[in-house]
């Protein structure tokens, strides 16, 4: 999966010479957190974000009246507080790269550049949550069971077989290997069936495989 299909595209950037105000009322209005910085031909040169924004401004126990305080601000430029070394993904990098690099890096979000270094789009801990909720189907229902397998080629087909035998329709299928164990998880969501031919289903595959888990999901959450 291409982060060219799953970014925003639509960024709204700000120029290093903008004043840290303006950045923080884009910022505000847009209901974002952070702002590519681009030259005049578009081109990436750092990110400023709503933290860099707190930790520019005064505190609260300054003594600055307020003609001071605003004249104080409109003098700092998104270039002084500004991220230089700005980490970026190319447009043809995967979403599993951003999340990876968001990941170890710690950060909400990233822009992505084209070849020339130019901003294309963003991409937020939001986007890859919304990949997420799209590859596995979870919307639809149904119901989700979680098998524990060997890592030998063809332990999960015998497993989808069954399945597709029952007549059960096959929604998703996710495959993890957990890091430092020999064996693999297989989740498999298939859509709703008549409660006799699930509950048949579930016998027969509890029987003749390792069933962790048969579950049925229910996308609203509890409220207490």
């Amino acid at each position: 999966m291409r982060v060219k299909t799953w970014m925003t595209k639509n960024v709204i950037t700000v120029s290093p010479d903008e004043s840290m105000m303006k950045a923080s009322k884009l910022m505000k209005d847009h209901e974002i957190r952070r702002l590519p910085v681009v030259d005049e031909q578009g081109r990436l040169i750092g990110i400023i974000s709503d933290r860099d924004v707190k930790e520019a401004s005064p505190s609260k126990a300054t003594t600055l009246d307020v003609h001071e305080l605003y004249y104080l601000l409109s003098e700092i430029k998104v270039k002084d507080i500004m991220t230089k070394t700005a980490i970026a993904l190319h447009v043809e990098d995967t979403v599993e790269k951003a999340a990876v690099v968001m990941h170890d890096r710690r950060v909400g979000g990233l822009p992505v550049v084209d070849d020339a270094n130019k901003v294309v789009g963003i991409i937020t801990e939001s986007d890859i949550f919304r990949v997420f909720i799209d590859i596995t189907r979870v919307r639809d229902g149904g119901i989700q069971m979680g098998f524990k397998l060997t890592r030998e080629p063809g332990a999960l087909k015998p497993i989808l077989q069954d399945i597709t035998n029952a007549g059960a329709s096959i929604l998703s299928i996710m495959t993890v290997y957990p890091q430092g164990q020999e064996h693999r998880n297989a989740y498999i969501r298939i859509a709703e069936m008549e409660k006799s031919e699930l509950n048949k289903l579930r016998d027969q595959l509890s029987g003749a495989y390792e069933l962790m888990f048969w579950l049925r999901d229910n996308v609203h959450p509890v409220v207490q």
